[in-house]
Parts: structure tokens; C-alpha cells; sequence
């Protein structure tokens, strides 16, 4: 096999790139390197990234690029020490309908000096790298559970890093056990309690959003206590109402992760048809919702409460 076959044949499962350490890896010497340049058989496409063969379908140049040349040194045939990660893992992991912020993100081991970026290419250095956290099948990238936990800090809004660490969870990408383990070795971040609790939301397991704290949100605005775990009897069946005042006939629904699933979707639609038919104000808020913003959850709930003939000091 001649130099160029041999250089595209190493090519083609890295979208026809190789950086200038693997191809001299390879054999081929800075003198014969030179000489496809000038010939215009390779092309550079980053500052030691060049473009050898070209690229088959469905390959994510872009990504590939940005792994490469922030991990320029990787010899043929080594591994590169730079992944996608956060939100990019978790795109190339299947993430859907999640808006991409239009940077490739890209971590690398702290103190391992990365070249400058291409455009579009945001570095992660982080102390936190582990050489098994990386898939190498394919573009190397953080594992979901990893990606998962990295894009939920590097997000810009704590409303953001709920919402992708959901929709990782809910999407099947990963599951809460293995984001649990990685969000315990992160001992300093400010987000660290806030992911900790949407997660237990996510599981299921501690209602940190359930009635209780509800109640809690009602005191502190001055709203009249509520009754919890309410039984309501109708023609089709016993349920119990998260919340209800009864005098007023506003109930409150509080839905954890666990009601997006369809079964569950249908049958609180159902009950909430027969609940408002019987004359009550049914009021649903996500748990989620809750903890992101309270303020405009309990502006409704006030609302509603006020509709039926409440005021402030009315017992």
C-alpha cells in the first residue's frame, strides 16, 4: 500500500482528517507532507489538522475536527486525550429537541495545553477527565452520564441545566444511577444541590416539590393552608388530590417526571375532566416548574384563590 492509500485507509474513520503527528506516525516524512500540500492533494483545515480523503456521509467533520485539534499531539493510532462533551456528547448520543448553543464542545484533561480552538469550538480543561469516561467508538465522547452531568454545568441557566439533565434521563441516553455517581465526584460547584435535587425528582424517590413544600410556598406568600392527599370519590373511581382548598374549590396538582409518561398523562387528564366538571378549579404545575420558578406558579394559584372569593386575612 503506497503512502496516500495508506494515509486515507487511517483517515476514513476520523471523517478524512488526521493531524500532522499522525500521518508522520504513518511514515511519511515532513518533506513528503510538504509536497501533497503544494500538490493540493491534502489541505490544512486547522492549525495541525489536515483534510487526507474525503469525508464519508454522515460524518460530523466539525466534531472530529474539534477533537483533533484540541488533542494535536495523539500519535497514529493513539487515542486522542480531548472528547466531545456536555451538550455535544449528548447530541451525538441522540439528544432531541434540545436547541444546540452552536458550539462544539470539547473537554480536555486540566493542564494538558490545547492549541487554540478552531472558530465554533469552546475547550473544556477540567481536572475531572478520566480516560474511561470516553467512548472511542467513533468521534471520541463523554460518555451520556458523563456528557450529561458536564452540559448541566457548563449551562447558562440553572433552568437549562435541569432541562437537559431531564430530557438526557427521559430520552433513555442514560439513567439516574449512573448520573448520580458522576454528580457525587463534583465536591464543588454551585449548581452541585440544585442537580442533586431535580435528580431525585427525576427518580422519584424524595418528593422535595411534593405537598409538603408546596405548603411551605403557600405560608411564606400568605395564602390560606391547604388540605393534602384529599380523597375525591366520583362515579369512576377513588384519587387523591395532591392539594385543595376546599372552601374555595381550587385544587392544585403537583406533577413530578413520572406524569409525562403516557399512561399516566392520560389518566390525570381524565381525572382532571371529571374534577373541573364537578365545579372545582383544577390548577397543574410541574415539580420542575416549581422549583425554577416558583413566583409565577403561585401567582396563578393566588389568582385562582382570589377568583373564588379569597382575600388576604381570610382564614
Amino acid at each position: 500500500m503506497d503512502r496516500r492509500a495508506r494515509v486515507a485507509a487511517h483517515a476514513a474513520s476520523q471523517a478524512g482528517l488526521l493531524t500532522r503527528p499522525q500521518i508522520r506516525g504513518l511514515g511519511v516524512t515532513a518533506a513528503q507532507l510538504e509536497a501533497e500540500l503544494v500538490a493540493d492533494r491534502w489541505r490544512p483545515v486547522g492549525r495541525n489538522t489536515l483534510a487526507v480523503a474525503q469525508p464519508r456521509p454522515g460524518d460530523q467533520v466539525a466534531w472530529w475536527l474539534g477533537v483533533l485539534e484540541c488533542a494535536p499531539r495523539a500519535a497514529a493510532g493513539a487515542r486522542p486525550r480531548a472528547a466531545l462533551a456536555g451538550l455535544s456528547a449528548l447530541i451525538a448520543a441522540g439528544l432531541r429537541g434540545i436547541d444546540d448553543d452552536g458550539l462544539v464542545h470539547i473537554a480536555a484533561p486540566k493542564s494538558s495545553h490545547p492549541v487554540p480552538p478552531p472558530p465554533g469550538v469552546r475547550v473544556h480543561e477540567t481536572r475531572r477527565w478520566r480516560d474511561e469516561d470516553v467512548l472511542t467508538t467513533g468521534v471520541p465522547r463523554a460518555r451520556p452520564e458523563v456528557a450529561t452531568v458536564q452540559a448541566a454545568l457548563w449551562a447558562r441557566t440553572d433552568r437549562e441545566a435541569s432541562l437537559l439533565l431531564v430530557a438526557a434521563v427521559q430520552q433513555r441516553l442514560t439513567t439516574v444511577d449512573p448520573v448520580a455517581e458522576v454528580l457525587d465526584r463534583i465536591r464543588r460547584d454551585k449548581r452541585r444541590a440544585l442537580l442533586r435535587a431535580v435528580l431525585r425528582d427525576v427518580a422519584g424517590g424524595v418528593h422535595s416539590l411534593n405537598e409538603l413544600d408546596f405548603a411551605g410556598h403557600c405560608r411564606t406568600r400568605g395564602l390560606p393552608e391547604p388540605d393534602r392527599q384529599v380523597v375525591e370519590r366520583s362515579p369512576h373511581g377513588t384519587s387523591y388530590l395532591d392539594v385543595r382548598w376546599s372552601r374555595w374549590r381550587v385544587v392544585v396538582e403537583i406533577d413530578g417526571i413520572g406524569h409525562l409518561e403516557p399512561a399516566r398523562w392520560i389518566d390525570d387528564s381524565l381525572r382532571h375532566n371529571e374534577i373541573a366538571l364537578a365545579g372545582q378549579t383544577v390548577l397543574r404545575i410541574p415539580s420542575l416548574g416549581l422549583r425554577l420558578d416558583p413566583a409565577r406558579h403561585l401567582d396563578a394559584v393566588e389568582r385562582a384563590l382570589r377568583q373564588a372569593g379569597w382575600s388576604p386575612g381570610t382564614r
